[in-house]
């Protein structure tokens, strides 16, 4: 895309997908799991784990989003998601205390290389901000601890709906004071990029071919023409003509 074009758009902000975009959730929660399984079950590979509770992630929020549950914030679908997974490996007699702690691995968990500084790059010239499916506490934590420089923190507990809701972006936009049209998303998953579309927002594919390991398979190419398609978030900020 042009310059002259990007400028046509008038994007005001943009607001970005957190777990695989902004930051690598697989090697974070294997590296903080890693200790508690040492303790509980020596054999179990750390990233398997990882992964094992990640698949608990969709399924979760499907309650909420399709109204068989009322909204909960992600930290608690976490920790019932963990305890699912430690029956399933069967870990058991886990003092409630461990439990807790380890569903915190989520709130310590590293930003991709190019993350930061190319978050400060847009910052200069945009509105940025996550519209994740965390809960506010937990942004806050990976903020903090990875100094993402975000003018606010948005998403899925401030509109009290769960990605791909049409809602979360809908109520984002205008939360911001903007029309959707001036609004990007910016994502590593092509679902979350189409549903954004759907409800007239602009679009941004990041790949991060190792999200969920060596062994990806999914989302190593954006399945549409969406606004921007780039291989880092620095890409990003260059196109839009953002100083280094």
């Amino acid at each position: 895309m042009g310059i002259d074009s990007i400028h046509q758009t008038a994007i005001k902000a943009f607001v970005f997908d957190v777990f695989g975009t902004v930051v690598d959730w697989r090697s974070g929660v294997a590296r903080e799991a890693q200790p508690f399984l040492q303790r509980h079950a020596p054999n179990l590979d750390a990233s398997d784990f990882a992964d094992a509770w990640r698949r608990e992630y969709s399924p979760a929020m499907e309650e909420v989003r399709s109204g068989r549950r009322a909204y909960v914030r992600l930290d608690v679908l976490h920790r019932e998601n963990l305890v699912k997974v430690l029956a399933r490996f069967g870990i058991a007699n886990v003092p409630e205390p461990e439990i807790d702690e380890l569903n915190l691995a989520w709130h310590r968990l590293d930003p991709w290389p190019d993350a930061v500084d190319a978050l400060r790059r847009l910052k200069a010239r945009f509105i940025i901000a996550p519209l994740s499916n965390g809960n506010i506490r937990l942004m806050v934590d990976i903020a903090k601890r990875a100094g993402l420089p975000w003018d606010a923190i948005l998403g899925a507990e401030v509109v009290r709906a769960y990605k791909p809701s049409p809602l979360v972006y809908s109520e984002t936009a205008e939360i911001l004071g903007i029309a959707p049209r001036e609004l990007c998303l910016v994502a590593a998953h092509n679902n979350d990029l189409a549903a954004a579309r759907r409800v007239g927002l602009r679009t941004a594919f990041v790949v991060r071919p190792t999200e969920h390991g060596p062994r990806q398979t999914s989302d190593l190419k954006a399945d549409e023409a969406w606004d921007f398609i780039v291989d880092d978030l620095h890409e990003l900020a260059t196109q839009l003509g953002c100083a280094r």
